[in-house]
């Protein structure tokens, strides 16, 4: 793991697999960092360059005061592609991911060789829902709605109290800063990448777990349909994290996909 000044805050990034080899971006969710994408990593690194980092206010990011911006996380991974020396890279956004990764195509689609909307949508959620949040954490700290969050996150069968998964990444999301955590809520909030999604040039595969409660299949389904040739997947057996609950078919989506657009293959 690395860190380094990028976009003018600390940090925390890491990359694996070959370099020169063709470059994807992992974006993880709200409340949680890039650690959720452990068990995936290890299935694409053999052929691409799989980057990963700690957006603002998340993981060992530095956690500036909130609220934040969506062009402000565009422009961290902005910043992050040129500290890398990456032309263009297949960015894969998972939940408020999926936002940062349209937020980099409203600067510059060119740095884009493609796009994985991953449980996520062009607009989540409303103002008085994430004005809702914001309040309650403000008073109560993540804690206090974090089965709420918990329960749209994941299955019933993953949620089980003797899951030691579950236990962990409860533990992840209750312990995420809470300027951080609040600061990303008012991103997306505020952010709205409809004429984004539907002027959106790149090849794209829009991917969803069956049981997601925060963004469900057909919120992605209606973002797929605002972008010309987009490809919709659904993915069984997961809720709103799929790269944890199913790590292998979310792996081999993306694997195909990147195989479509580099030109090599399914990724091992």
């Amino acid at each position: 793991m690395s860190f380094d000044r990028i976009n003018g805050i600390a940090l925390h990034h890491r990359v694996d697999g070959p370099e020169g080899a063709p470059t994807l971006v992992l974006i993880n969710s709200l409340g949680t960092d890039y650690r959720i994408w452990d068990a995936v990593v290890p299935m694409l690194a053999g052929r691409y360059r799989v980057i990963r980092y700690d957006k603002r206010g998340h993981g060992l990011s530095e956690v500036p005061p909130a609220p934040y911006r969506m062009e402000d996380h565009a422009a961290d991974l902005l910043a992050l592609l040129d500290h890398y020396a990456v032309g263009e890279a297949l960015v894969v956004g998972l939940s408020i991911g999926g936002q940062i990764g349209l937020g980099l195509a409203a600067i510059d689609q060119n740095r884009l060789a493609g796009l994985v909307l991953m449980d996520t949508a062009h607009k989540i959620g409303d103002a008085a829902g994430w004005n809702g949040r914001i309040a309650a954490i403000e008073t109560d700290g993540i804690a206090s709605i974090a089965d709420q969050i918990l329960s749209r996150w994941f299955t019933p069968a993953f949620r089980s109290p003797d899951n030691p998964a579950f236990r962990g990444y409860t533990s992840m999301l209750v312990n995420s800063p809470s300027q951080g955590y609040i600061g990303s809520c008012a991103a997306l909030r505020d952010a709205d990448h409809t004429e984004t999604a539907r002027n959106l040039e790149v090849a794209t595969l829009c991917m969803v777990g069956d049981q997601d409660g925060s963004t469900p299949p057909d919120l992605v389904k209606a973002c797929a349909d605002l972008i010309v040739g987009a490809k919709f997947e659904i993915v069984e057996g997961a809720g709103h994290l799929p790269c944890i609950e199913q790590p292998e078919m979310t792996a081999r989506l993306i694997g195909d996909f990147a195989g479509e657009i580099f030109g090599n293959g399914a990724a091992s």
